[in-house]
C-alpha cells in the first residue's frame, strides 16, 4: 500500500491538542487488517485533496437496512476512482443506552463488530446523541447492524423525524438529580420509535433529558422538547456544612464567589457565617449548589419543567427553548402518561403546521406561542419564560399581587363567571 502525501494534513498535528488526524493514521499505519488500513489511507488521500482545493466531494444517496427508512447517512466520493478504498465511506447513528451506560464488555462487542465491517472510527458522542459508526461500505452495513441488533443495539433517527434521544448519567451518579432522566429517555424514545426509523415529518424533532437546570445534555439549546428536573420547595441547608465551608474559604470569598454571583440576589451571608436564601427569588440556577454541594441541595418537592421549541443555528438563528410546562410531578404512571401526551400533541400539531424544513421552534416563532399552547392543549401561565430576565431597571415589586389577579381571572373563567 502506497501512502498519500498529506502535508497539509499533517499542519493539524503540530498545535497543543490531539488531532483527528492522528487517530485517522493510527488506523491507517497500525491496524492489523488490511482492508482498514486501506480504507483510512484513501480518506486521508481525498481530504487532503479536499484541502487543496478547498472542496468537498461527499455525496449523497440511499442506503438503509430492511425495514428501515433512516439511521444511515450515505456518503459516496466524487473522486471514487482516485481513492477506490474510501469511495463508499457511509455512517451508521447507533441509539446510546440512556444516560450513556456501558459495560466495558458491550464497547469491546461493538469495537469488534465495526472493525468487523467498517473502519474503525468511531464517534462517543456527537450533539445528536448518537453513537457515530464512521465508514461502511453499502454492502456491510445490512451485516454490521445485524450483528449489534443481536446483542440489543438499534439505528438512531436521520432525516426528517425523531431523532435519537440522550439523557444525562442523572441519578445513578449524580446527587442533584430531581427526576428519572432514564424512564423519561425510555418512554419518549419507545412511544416514538417508528417516527424515529421512518421518517415522515417536515424536519427533524429532538428530546433531550436533564436531571437538573445544569443541563448537562445541553437540552435548552438543543432540544426540540427538553425535559430539565427541578424541585419547587426550599432549598435545604446544611448550615455546619457552610460554616465549615467558610471557615475554609474566608468571607471575601463566600461573598465573592457565591453571594454576589446570585443572578437574583436571593443569597444572604449572615454575621455568624450561616447562610440564608430567599427561595421566592430563586431561579433554580444551580450555581450555589455547585460551589457548595455538602451544604446546599435540592429541595424534596421534585419535579420537571418542559421546554418547547431549542436548536441551534438554521433560518432564523439560534433559539432556547420556551417554557410550556413551568413544573410537573413525574411519580405516578399519570404523570408519566401525561409527559408522553405533551411529545405527542407537540408532535401531531408541527407535523400538521410546520412548513417543510421548519423545526418546532421556529415554527412557534412563526404562529405565536399563544396559537401554539392553544394547539396542543395546554394553558398560558405566567411563569412560562422565553427569556431571562435582563433589564436591570425592571421592578418586580407588586409582581405576586398581580399573580393572584391573573390566577383568580384563570379560575373566573374556568367557572364561567369572567
Amino acid at each position: 500500500m502506497k501512502k498519500h502525501d498529506t502535508p497539509m494534513l499533517d499542519e493539524l498535528e503540530n498545535g497543543p491538542w490531539p488531532s483527528f488526524i492522528s487517530g485517522i493514521k493510527r488506523l491507517r499505519d497500525k491496524h492489523p487488517e488490511e482492508r482498514i488500513n486501506e480504507m483510512t489511507n484513501d480518506l486521508l488521500g481525498q481530504l487532503e485533496h479536499s484541502y487543496e482545493t478547498r472542496k468537498g466531494y461527499w455525496k449523497g444517496g440511499t442506503v438503509s437496512v430492511y425495514g428501515y427508512g433512516g439511521g444511515i447517512i450515505p456518503r459516496f466520493s466524487e473522486v471514487g476512482d482516485a481513492f477506490p478504498k474510501s469511495k463508499e465511506f457511509h455512517t451508521l447513528r447507533v441509539q446510546p443506552p440512556a444516560g450513556n451506560f456501558y459495560t466495558t464488555d458491550i464497547l469491546r462487542k461493538m469495537a469488534d463488530s465495526w472493525e468487523k465491517y467498517g473502519s474503525g472510527l468511531v464517534t462517543f458522542h456527537g450533539q445528536t446523541g448518537n453513537i457515530m459508526f464512521i465508514g461502511s461500505t453499502s454492502d456491510a452495513t445490512q451485516h454490521f447492524f445485524d450483528e449489534i441488533n443481536e446483542y440489543g443495539f438499534d439505528l438512531g433517527g436521520a432525516g426528517p423525524c425523531v431523532r435519537t434521544a440522550m439523557s444525562c448519567v442523572g441519578a445513578g451518579r449524580c446527587e442533584m438529580s430531581n427526576i428519572n432522566e432514564h424512564k423519561a429517555h425510555r418512554l419518549l424514545v419507545n412511544n416514538f420509535i417508528d417516527d424515529m426509523h421512518r421518517p415522515a415529518l417536515p424536519y427533524k424533532f429532538k428530546f433531550k433529558v436533564s436531571g437538573c437546570a445544569n443541563d448537562c445534555m445541553n437540552s435548552i439549546e438543543r432540544a426540540d422538547m427538553s425535559i430539565i428536573g427541578t424541585w419547587r420547595d426550599d432549598i435545604k441547608i446544611d448550615q455546619a456544612e457552610f460554616k465549615a465551608y467558610v471557615d475554609l474559604k474566608g468571607r471575601k470569598y463566600v461573598i465573592d464567589n457565591i453571594v454576589t454571583r446570585c443572578p437574583t440576589n436571593a443569597i444572604s451571608l449572615n454575621d455568624d457565617d450561616s447562610v440564608t436564601i430567599d427561595n421566592q427569588n430563586c431561579v433554580k440556577c444551580m450555581h450555589c449548589l455547585n460551589v457548595v454541594p455538602k451544604a446546599l441541595h435540592p429541595g424534596d418537592d421534585k419535579g420537571a419543567t418542559v421546554l418547547m421549541g431549542g436548536k441551534r443555528t438554521l433560518k432564523i438563528g439560534d433559539l432556547m427553548g420556551t417554557v410550556i410546562v413551568p413544573f410537573m410531578k413525574l411519580e405516578t404512571q399519570e404523570d408519566w402518561d401525561k409527559l408522553v401526551e405533551i411529545a405527542e400533541e407537540s408532535i401531531d400539531f408541527w407535523a400538521d403546521n410546520a412548513l417543510e424544513h421548519e423545526r418546532c421552534g421556529e415554527m412557534i416563532e412563526r404562529i405565536g406561542l399563544v396559537n401554539f399552547l392553544e394547539g396542543i392543549g395546554i394553558e398560558v401561565d405566567p411563569n412560562m419564560v422565553g427569556n431571562p430576565r435582563e433589564s436591570s431597571y425592571f421592578r418586580g415589586d407588586g409582581w405576586d399581587g398581580e399573580a393572584v389577579k391573573w390566577y383568580e381571572r384563570a379560575d373566573a373563567a374556568d367557572k364561567g363567571t369572567a
